[in-house]
């Protein structure tokens, strides 16, 4: 799947985030990472993140935990979308990340779609990408369904 299969909307276009999202949103990893939503659906979740200190390694490149918790993010948001929130949680059980362009600056977008919707398990497609729509990483996310503890 190529940068631009996945990405149809601009980078500065948000669209309305369901009322549960709201608290969500202002605790964890994202939060620290500047991780912002901009898009959730069943269909598709579209997430940016800074590269800054915040999220560059030593060497002042993006780091690839950082790409690869931004693609958890994604695919933990799009998971839920498929989910009763009052009984199930998506937990991850595996990702993977290629990384295939270095980043200092800028803003990263993740788009994450989902390749399969099971009961038990969820596998989410995510691409992420530079501001000209470079891809910077591609991942696969897949999660666990597991009742709510």
């Amino acid at each position: 799947m190529g940068a631009h299969a996945l990405m149809t909307k601009p980078l500065h276009e948000q669209i309305a985030l369901p009322d549960w999202y709201g608290p969500l949103a202002k605790r964890g990893l994202a939060v620290a990472l500047g991780i912002e939503i901009q898009q959730l659906s069943r269909e598709r979740v579209v997430a940016t993140m800074p590269v800054d200190d915040r999220t560059r390694q030593p060497f002042g490149l993006l780091h690839g935990g950082a790409s690869i918790a931004l693609a958890e993010t994604v695919a933990s948001f799009g998971a839920i979308m498929h989910l009763d929130r009052d009984r199930f949680v998506a937990v991850g059980l595996e990702i993977n990340g290629n990384h295939l362009r270095a980043k200092t600056e800028g803003t990263v977008r993740a788009t994450a779609v989902p390749a399969h919707v099971g009961r038990s398990t969820q596998v989410w497609t995510i691409e992420i990408a530079d501001e000209e729509g470079r891809l910077v990483c591609v991942s696969r996310c897949t999660l666990a369904i597991v009742p709510k503890p």
